[in-house]
């Protein structure tokens, strides 16, 4: 049996690659498609918002260059420096984008029952909370 790192690693570059390929027909990568979310759950979002919320998912060049790509496709807009929020045609067009996602998370999760799905995200958040906290110890 390969290791829990081993799948991890598989899990997300497999997660990132059908979505990258599913949200191509919107000029939007994985990342983009989340700051969006980020900004869409958080109203006259910051930059460090999005930053902070995301830092788990890609550095602080990526972010940025996801945050730069949703403003200049029209999908967000800045009404104050540094404020983000989405445009009413990027509302919408998140909303038709939301179908596809949808479909990608049944796709993902076939033959997963909700329990079994509920195990794995709490083993693993366990597994990084005794990591971090050992970490944290060590410093």
């Amino acid at each position: 049996m390969k290791p829990i790192g081993y799948w991890l690693n598989r899990t997300d570059q497999a997660l990132t690659t059908y979505m990258n390929d599913m949200l191509e027909e919107f000029d939007l990568t994985r990342i983009a498609w989340q700051v969006l979310n980020v900004i869409r759950d958080t109203p006259e979002a910051h930059d460090s918002d999005v930053l902070s919320t995301l830092a788990a998912n890609a550095d602080a060049a990526t972010l940025t260059g996801a945050i730069d790509a949703v403003l200049a496709d029209g999908w967000a807009h800045r009404r104050a420096p540094g404020r983000l929020t989405l445009t009413p045609a990027g509302q919408q067009r998140l909303a038709e984008v939301a179908v596809h996602v949808n479909a990608f998370r049944e796709l993902s999760t076939s033959g997963i029952s909700p329990d079994e799905y509920r195990t794995a995200v709490h083993v693993l958040e366990r597994m990084t909370r005794n990591l971090e906290r050992a970490t944290a110890a060590d410093r």
